[in-house]
C-alpha cells in the first residue's frame, strides 16, 4: 500500500482497511509502505500471497505485477499485461472497442496545442492517458471560465501532463459497476453535491450521493453489468475490477458509454466495490477473503 503515485493517501487507507480485515479473519499480515525497498521488503515477509492496494503508478499499470511475476510469488487483482492495457485509456479501447464495447471517441492530443485551439468541439473532456480517480480531468465547456482557447496560465491537468486525451463529453448520469470473480455485482449511481465526480468527490465524505442499486431502468442496468463483465474478461482482468459508465437517459441504451476500468479499484470505507458488495450480502472481510482467495 501506499507508494508515490497521485493516489497515495488512498492506498493507505485501502491497506489499512485491507489489512484490518485480514487479521480479524485470523491471517497473519505484514503491511508494506511501499518504497524503493520495496523487492527487499517482499523477500523479507515471505507472503503466501501479496495483497495489492496500491493505486495508480507503479501499482496499478503492471510495473510491480512484473516485479511480483520475477519474484514468484502471487498477487491479488490482474496481472501484468492486463494492467499495462486497463490504466491506459487508449490501449483499453483498443482492446474493448473492436469487440462492441461502446466508449467514447477520443483523440490524443499535445497539451501544449491547447493553447492555439480546441482538439474537439465543446463540450469536451480532458484527461491524463494513464491516470486513476479522475486525477486531472477537466470538462472544458463553451461557457467555461478555461477561456477560448484555453488560456497557457489557466489552471489544468495541461500543466500537468504533456499528452491527454480529449473525449466528447457525455451529458448525463455516471454509473459504476463492480466485478468480483466472474459476476457483476450491481451499478451504482453517483450523484455530486456540487461539480462533477472528480478526486475530491470520490473521497470526501458527504461530497457524493452514492445510490446502491442505481434508480435506473433494468434494461440499462443490465446493459451495464453485462458491459462491464465483458470489459473485465477481454481484458483479462483478475479478482475485482470495476467499470464507470456515462450514461445519457436521453438516448437509452445507445447512451449507455464505459469510459475506464479500473484494474485496483479502491477499498476504503466510502469506495464503491465494498459498498456493493455489502449490497449483495458479503461484509467487507468476506469480500477481502473473496479477493484472496481469487488471488490463490
Amino acid at each position: 500500500m501506499g507508494g508515490w503515485s497521485a493516489e497515495r493517501e488512498v492506498s493507505l487507507m485501502s491497506g489499512a482497511g485491507v489489512a484490518d480485515a485480514l487479521e480479524s479473519l485470523g491471517h497473519r499480515v505484514t503491511r508494506i509502505d511501499m518504497g524503493r525497498d520495496v523487492a527487499q521488503r517482499l523477500a523479507e515477509a515471505k507472503p503466501d500471497v501479496v495483497f495489492n492496494a496500491l493505486h495508480g503508478t507503479p501499482g496499478e499499470d503492471g510495473s510491480v505485477q512484473g516485479l511480483m511475476d520475477l519474484m514468484g510469488l502471487t498477487y491479488t487483482h490482474s496481472g501484468l499485461e492486463t494492467s499495462v492495457i486497463a490504466i491506459d485509456k487508449e490501449l483499453t479501447k483498443m482492446v474493448l472497442v473492436p469487440h462492441g464495447v461502446r466508449m467514447p471517441a477520443g483523440t490524443i492530443v499535445e497539451s501544449e496545442s491547447l493553447y492555439s485551439a480546441d482538439p474537439i468541439a465543446r463540450p469536451y473532456v480532458v484527461k491524463p492517458v494513464n491516470e486513476g480517480s479522475s486525477v486531472g480531468v477537466a470538462i472544458v465547456t463553451r461557457e467555461g471560465n478555461y477561456g477560448d482557447p484555453i488560456g497557457r496560465d489557466t489552471p489544468g491537468p495541461w500543466q500537468h501532463f504533456d499528452r491527454l486525451l480529449a473525449e466528447p463529453f457525455i451529458r448525463g448520469r455516471e454509473l459504476t459497476v463492480a466485478v468480483l470473480g466472474k459476476e457483476a455485482l450491481a451499478v451504482t449511481e453517483l450523484v455530486p453535491k456540487t461539480g462533477f465526480y472528480d478526486y475530491d468527490a470520490k473521497y470526501t465524505d458527504g461530497l457524493t450521493q452514492h445510490v446502491c442499486p442505481a434508480e435506473i431502468p433494468r434494461d440499462i442496468a443490465d446493459a451495464a453489468m453485462a458491459m462491464a463483465l465483458q470489459a473485465h474478461k477481454l481484458l483479462g482482468c483478475r479478482g475485482c475490477s470495476r467499470s464507470d459508465f456515462r450514461w445519457d437517459d436521453e438516448q437509452g441504451e445507445t447512451g449507455l458509454y464505459l469510459l475506464e476500468v479500473n484494474t485496483q479499484p479502491g477499498m476504503t470505507p466510502l469506495s464503491l466495490v465494498p459498498e456493493q458488495a455489502k449490497y449483495r450480502g458479503l461484509s467487507y472481510p468476506e469480500l477481502v477473503q473473496r479477493i484472496v482467495e481469487e488471488a490463490l
